[in-house]
Order: C-alpha cells, then structure tokens, then sequence
C-alpha cells in the first residue's frame, strides 16, 4: 500500500494526478484486504490493469486505486467433449502474452485481438474486440470477486451481458473485481479473416492462413496505425481508439448517409462505410465520421492532439493536462453531432472526473 502515487506513470496516456492510495494484488487474499482497508477509510475504489484505457483527472482520484497483478495461466485440452481446449488466465496476465501463448500452442480464437495493450482482467469490462473477434466468442466464464459480499463467484458467459464494447461490468462498474478469465479456443484451428483490411494484409491467399501467419499480419496492421506499445512512437501516448464505433438501426444508418451527401463528405450514399450488425442495425465508423467532421490524423490542439496514423486515437505529446485531451475529445464529439447528427461515445473509462463521461458537460 503506497499513499500519495501519480497515475500518470501507470497509464499509457502519462496523464493525471495522484491517487490517494495505491494497493498491488497478486492474489485474491490481498483483494479482499485492499477493500476492507478502502471501506475502513471510506474511500472510494478504482481498478487499475495496464493503464490502457483510462483517463486520469488533473486532479488525481481521490480513493484507491486497485492494481491486478496476479499471475498465472493454465491450460486443459480437450475437457468438454467438443475437442476444444480451455485457457484460464489470471486477470493481472498481459493480454498479448496470452494470445501469444495460444497461437504458439496452434489454439484458434483470439489471434485477431494481438497486440491489444492491457491486461486479461480488463478485456471482458469492455468486451474487447478487433478484425472481427471480441472475447465474448470465446469466454465460458468469469472469476469475480463480488465487492458487496467479498464472495468469489464464477459467471457464466451469458451472465456477463456482453455487447458491443460493453458488458456488466463496465455498466455497474461497483459490483465485481474481475479476477480470471476462462476462454474455450479451438487447436489447430485455422486463422480467422472476416476484415478486408487484414485479408489484403495476408495476401488474399485462397488458403485459411494459420493462426500465427493472422496474428503476424494484425502486428503488423496495428503497428503501421501506431496501435502497439512502443517507446520510440510519437503517438505512443494514447488510449488506442477513444471513440467507439456507432452502431445505428438502418433506418438512422441512411439518415447519415443522406446527411453526408448533403454536406458534400460523399459523392454518393454507397460511399459511406456501414457494416451489418446485427437484426435492422449497422455499424458506421468512427473514424471516418471524426475524419469527415474536420479532424484529419495529425490535427493537433497545444499538447494533444489526434494520432498521425490513426483518426480514432487522441494522443498526449507531453506536457499536456487530461483537461485539454478532454476538451479536444469535446470538440470533435460536438462537430461530429453537428455534421451528421451521431453521437459519438468514449471507449476509455474515466477516473478521478465528476461524471462518467466528463466530455459530454460544458
């Protein structure tokens, strides 16, 4: 337990001010004494993986700040009669490591989420997907620890509520402290395609390209859009995408589209990308919407700004204050709703701020 500790040096963002404690747990036991300890002092608690996804306020939080730092991955083939294997992983295990794991052991499933920052504990808060997977396909269940009661519980996959880049525990966000994750994936299972982008990438051979040759290629993908943790990138300071994708009815999916012909963003209504997302929905993208709103890559407002390879990413250059990413993440919601009457919702969680979506007041 640590008293007075700057975020800023645990997210990704290097943004915010300190929390009032900080606590690492490397096993349930010490959970449950973090919480008992806050509840003793009556403050408020936050959990924190990789920092990945997160926004700290100038102003610090002013409670406990929880860090997962468990370890350990276990690994039974073939248990369930349906040839599948599952992967249990602690929730303070690196995310990519484990999907590096899988591909190494020929296992299908998550090889599309490479190279996604953070660690296992966070990936079902917010359902976590890319290139055509979200963990939701392939979670049997989850550890938790119930905050209420300090119960361990095991939640089925249908218990989760999982939807797109949500879940139960990102919508009451008080109730559980993610502590494993069990996954079914499936051996020798070849890699999945479904995203243009990512076939381009592997050639467009004819042949289902391996796991591993997948996750190569998404490396790859993700590392020309500066989507990787790496030191030496100038957009190296980011939450990855802050806005979400909107999912629409199709019939607010056309008025967009009718919209953006209007306003001169297309030439004609086949031009803007929308995707099926299920019964009478589609998914636009966000990135193309902040484009068109008038937010190229590489805009840039005093420290912050958006990424020079990515239009979703809001990236600090140093020296920053997360009041001015906050107030540029408001500037291009608001031109984004003018434009094309969509409004856009944060992917990152929002820690130490008066509401949950602060870019959504003043």
């Amino acid at each position: 337990m640590r008293e007075n500790v700057e975020l800023a040096r645990l997210t990704t963002l290097e943004l915010g001010g300190a929390a009032r404690a900080v606590a690492t747990a490397t096993a349930e036991g010490e959970v449950r004494e973090a919480l008992r300890w806050a509840a003793s002092k009556r403050l408020a608690i936050a959990v924190l993986g990789g920092g990945s996804n997160v926004v700290v306020a100038d102003a610090g939080f002013p409670g406990l700040v929880l860090r997962m730092a468990s370890r350990g991955i276990e690994v039974v083939a073939g248990g369930h009669g349906d040839g599948r294997a599952t992967v249990t992983a602690a929730a303070g295990e690196s995310w990519d490591d484990l999907v590096a794991l899988a591909v190494s052991a020929g296992l299908g499933g998550i090889e599309c989420l490479s190279g996604i920052p953070g660690t296992v504990g966070a990936t079902p808060i917010q359902n976590v997907g890319a290139y055509g997977q979200e963990v939701a396909d392939t979670i049997v269940s989850v550890r938790v620890l119930d905050r209420t009661t300090l119960e361990v519980v095991e939640l089925a996959s249908a218990e989760c509520g999982f939807g797109y880049r949500s879940s139960v525990f990102r919508r009451q966000p008080g109730c559980f402290i993610v502590l494993a994750v069990t996954f079914r994936l499936v051996p020798d299972a070849p890699g999945t395609v479904r995203y243009p982008d990512l076939a381009r990438a592997l050639g467009g051979a004819a042949a289902a390209p391996s796991v591993s040759a997948v996750r190569n290629a998404v490396l790859e993908l993700r590392r020309g859009k500066s989507m990787v943790l790496d030191p030496a990138d100038e957009n190296r300071r980011s939450v990855g995408s802050f806005f979400v994708n909107p999912v629409l009815a199709t019939a607010q999916a056309d008025d967009v589209a009718q919209r953006a012909l209007a306003a001169g963003a297309i030439a004609d209504l086949g031009d803007m990308p929308r995707h099926p997302a299920g019964a009478a929905a589609e998914k636009l993208s966000a990135a193309w919407l902040v484009e068109r709103a008038g937010f190229p890559k590489g805009t840039r407002s005093g420290a912050v700004g958006i990424s020079s390879r990515h239009s979703l990413a809001l990236v600090h250059h140093g020296g920053g204050t997360s009041a001015e990413l906050v107030a540029l993440a408001r500037e291009i919601r608001a031109a984004v709703y003018t434009r094309f009457g969509v409004l856009l919702q944060p992917e990152p969680v929002f820690l130490g701020f008066p509401t949950p979506d602060p870019i959504a007041a003043g």
